[in-house]
């Protein structure tokens, strides 16, 4: 990810509907999901997000989303990203970098963020403008989040998590799902008031 300004929740709103506006535009309807921090912000998190992640599920529909967008600079041409297993391509869209990818790795959970059956099971739609927009579930991202350590991110996670509800079961497959050690999950669990299931 390249370092830009943080972005707020309108200019996300901004980027993401003119970016479904163009593919809709386009007659194009690929199955994607919003993720990474972006996720977390159209469902109310207040954290620093620095770009707008569309996670699709085959290579050809990041090439649609690429071909709707080619109005707007690219930043980074569609290929194949070998260190990372995603197929991927960068936009700047109203002044937001919206990044299209797949994520090719196999995993049989379902409590991943960007991997296996997790995005496209554990979802909400949310509105973002003009559109009915799926995103990816707070639980998996914070998992994301833990395992990555970058605590800007997941205390805002986790206090809006406290303060509105979540599903304790999904947090607790997440957080093993990600491989986070056990005093790890306990903080978590002791943070939300939350006990993993028997």
């Amino acid at each position: 990810m390249i370092d830009m300004a943080p972005i707020t929740a309108s200019m996300l709103t901004s980027s993401l509907d003119t970016t479904l506006t163009a593919v809709k535009t386009a007659g194009a309807d690929p199955r994607y999901r919003v993720g990474g921090t972006g996720a977390a912000l159209l469902q109310g998190v207040r954290l620093p997000v620095g770009d707008v992640d569309l996670l699709v599920a085959r290579r050809e529909d990041v090439d649609t989303i690429a071909a709707a967008l080619s109005a707007f600079p690219c930043l980074y041409a569609a290929s194949w990203i070998s260190a990372t297993s995603q197929y991927f391509t960068r936009y700047d869209v109203n002044g937001v970098h919206v990044e299209i990818s797949t994520v090719e790795l196999e995993d049989d959970s379902d409590a991943m963020e960007c991997v296996g059956r997790g995005p496209w099971q554990h979802y909400v739609l949310v509105t973002c403008g003009s559109h009915r927009v799926p995103v990816v579930r707070l639980e998996l991202r914070l998992a994301t989040e833990l395992l990555r350590d970058r605590p800007d991110r997941y205390e805002p996670l986790l206090d809006h998590m406290a303060a509105r509800g979540f599903d304790a079961g999904l947090l607790q497959r997440a957080m093993t799902a990600q491989g986070l050690p056990p005093e790890r999950r306990h903080w978590v669990n002791d943070r939300l008031g939350a006990f993993p299931p028997p």
